[in-house]
């Protein structure tokens, strides 16, 4: 079972006339992912890749009846498109912009809240890779051929290094099941509790590799979940372990302003959680087979 995407997921990219829109969702239908429709103002009744084109969400999701959005909007427009993503009864939206002022992503956080659970949007990002389950489908920028099917679920603030961790697995012979990228911002719609959360009820997972950074409480408030809450083994990489107090290093949320939020004192909260934490970045993959070894023997 694939969380968030699989190849029924109908999915509408948002800016999908635009070039770097237009590129990607040319991938992912080559992959296999069900994109129904593209959305652009003022595009409306054109097609893109042979898929219709409208002015509103709205309207895409009536003809086609899509749940799932890709946002490919510019930054001073992508949280208006978020937004009308959600109000249009969009159910998972994946937003790969970078570059949104965070106080346009607090407003969406707040326009977010008013919806009840059972017609609230999922929002992956923004400024991430986006989502993929191998085999299946995927909405983002990520290269999907790196990807091994397999039963390890990835979930990371860096796209990057979430590459590196699927073809370093990959060369083990270890597969994923579903690669999250939940962005690099400070304020980003969906944290990394949220996928352990769903990769814990995911009987297609047997393990998690997340992937943090220096920065922000995420990986803090994760650690506790693991401990109180996750029957599955995780391994984890904290980027940064040599960047200075104060310094932002990549990310705009990479940026660590109090106690917690540097590499070292995150390494500690992991391991202290029982978490198995990678050394250094050539070793997720190995780090990973050692845990999944050690968990087949006991």
């Amino acid at each position: 079972m694939a969380i968030l995407i699989d190849n029924t997921t109908r999915v509408l990219v948002q800016g999908m006339s635009g070039r770097i829109g237009q590129f990607h969702a040319a991938e992912m239908i080559e992959y296999g992912t069900n994109v129904v429709a593209g959305v652009t103002p003022g595009k409306g009744g054109t097609e893109v890749l042979g898929r219709p084109v409208f002015d509103t969400v709205r309207a895409a999701v009536e003809a086609t009846g899509a749940e799932a959005s890709l946002v490919f909007v510019p930054p001073p427009f992508a949280a208006d498109a978020i937004m009308e993503a959600a109000d249009a009864g969009i159910r998972t939206a994946v937003c790969v912009t970078d570059g949104i002022p965070a106080q346009d992503m607090m407003k969406v956080k707040r326009f977010l809240r008013r919806y009840p659970a059972d017609r609230k949007m999922r929002l992956i990002g923004p400024n991430c890779a986006g989502v993929i389950s191998p085999g299946q489908g995927f909405m983002g920028i990520m290269p999907p051929h790196i990807y091994l099917p397999g039963r390890v679920g990835i979930v990371g603030r860096s796209g990057t290094l979430g590459y590196e961790a699927a073809s370093q697995m990959q060369a083990l012979g270890i597969g994923v099941s579903t690669s999250v990228g939940i962005g690099g911002d400070p304020i980003n719609g969906s944290s990394f509790r949220d996928i352990l959360e769903l990769f814990e009820a995911d009987p297609g997972t047997d393990a998690v590799m997340m992937i943090g950074e220096i920065g922000g409480p995420q990986e803090a408030e994760a650690a506790a979940f693991v401990r109180d809450h996750m029957t599955k083994p995780v391994v984890a990489y904290v980027a940064g372990l040599s960047a200075p107090k104060g310094r932002k290093m990549g990310h705009a949320g990479a940026i660590i302003s109090a106690f917690g939020e540097s590499a070292q004192e995150k390494v500690e909260i992991l391991s202290a959680a029982g978490i198995a934490v990678a050394p250094n970045p050539s070793a997720m993959g190995e780090t990973m087979a050692r845990v999944l070894t050690a968990r087949a023997a006991a």
